[in-house]
């Protein structure tokens, strides 16, 4: 089992998580983090990191989520690694309870 950055994650792109997690196995894009599930140890210290609990175990994804199991695999190969926190965007609490946001984006 691995961890899986979900769909609260996108616009805010808190980056708490990334600066406790031992095996760096983070991914930043444009919009959001996702995780590398073949880096991920299941360790679990991002979750409680992460102000708008976008990280949960993958067999507690939520069912209308769970497109963000093949996100998080398909993109963390082809996004770059992120090792250090950095400041979120200017408009991140204003996107935290936002809901459907990958329809909002057109994505």
């Amino acid at each position: 089992m691995t961890y899986v950055v979900l769909e609260s994650c996108i616009r805010c792109k808190y980056t708490d998580c990334v600066d406790v997690c031992p095996v760096d196995c983070f991914r930043e894009g444009p919009n959001s983090l996702v995780i590398d599930p073949s880096e991920c140890i299941d360790c679990a210290v991002c979750v409680p990191e992460c102000p708008v609990n976008a990280i949960v175990p993958e067999d507690e994804v939520p069912g209308d989520q769970l497109h963000f199991i093949r996100l998080n695999d398909e993109l963390s190969r082809k996004w770059p690694g992120i090792t250090k926190s950095k400041p979120p965007p200017p408009d991140a609490d204003a996107w935290k309870d936002v809901k459907g946001k990958l329809d909002q984006l057109g994505q």
